[in-house]
């Protein structure tokens, strides 16, 4: 098992936001995590990474309790986290943005960012080019490989269609096949653009009012009368 959440809660102050997760990730699974604004999507990856603590409950990586583990023992540990927005560096270059992804964490960072960029060819010809002056799917691609950098095992991304054109979604669904097969990389989805979903995940589970109350198959959310049905 690579992630375990076990009746995980989750607060901003005195409100709560997380009320009792409970999910699983298998090595080498693609799960997906699909509700409408204000559910606590992103607040289940800001609990999983550690930016926000866990009032109660357990999360497990690899069968370890990393519930107390600050953010950059996870990411040592092998969480990767793409947020919401991206979080690229906008003032330094392409190369740079790549260069904080393997801060610490690899040995011949030359080489290594090499072998990220065969991943991503888009990125070639952008290496010197500062990240603040790219599309949002360049950015989005570019938070992508910056993330791999670290060598995750398991990794977490939030919203990554987000203002995102088509052409571009399709590239990083098929950028994600590629790592998922190649890496044999875990992955954890949150993420509203139920097309996206459906393309990638093993399997969905739906989150509404911090909790999860029930798993998808993924064909079901192309089904729009069905999805009406759980939010109603």
């Amino acid at each position: 098992m690579m992630l375990k959440v076990e009746d995980l809660h989750a607060s901003y102050g005195r409100l709560p936001i997380l009320n009792g997760i409970r999910l699983d990730v298998e090595v080498g699974e693609i799960v997906g995590i699909f509700g409408h604004n204000g559910m606590g999507k992103t607040t289940l990856l800001r609990a999983l990474i550690g930016e926000l603590p866990a009032r109660q409950g357990r999360i497990l990586y690899r069968a370890k309790d990393i519930s107390k583990d600050p953010p950059h023992q996870r990411a040592r540990a092998g969480l990767g986290y793409v947020p919401q927005g991206r979080s690229i560096f906008p003032g330094l270059s392409v190369r740079d943005n790549l260069r904080m992804g393997c801060a610490g964490r690899v040995r011949d960072e030359r080489r290594h960012i090499d072998l990220v960029v065969a991943e991503f060819p888009r990125l070639a010809p952008l290496l010197d080019q500062m990240g603040g002056t790219l599309s949002g799917g360049e950015q989005q691609i570019l938070a992508l490989a910056r993330c791999l950098c670290g060598n995750p095992q398991l990794l977490l991304l939030d919203e990554p269609t987000e203002g995102i054109q088509p052409s571009i979604v399709d590239e990083i669904i098929e950028i994600l096949h590629r790592l998922h097969g190649g890496r044999g990389l875990s992955v954890l989805i949150v993420e509203q653009n139920r097309e996206f979903l459906a393309a990638l995940s093993r399997r969905v589970l739906f989150l509404q009012k911090g909790k999860i109350v029930r798993q998808l198959a993924p064909s079901s959310l192309l089904n729009a009368e069905r999805i009406d049905e759980f939010t109603s």
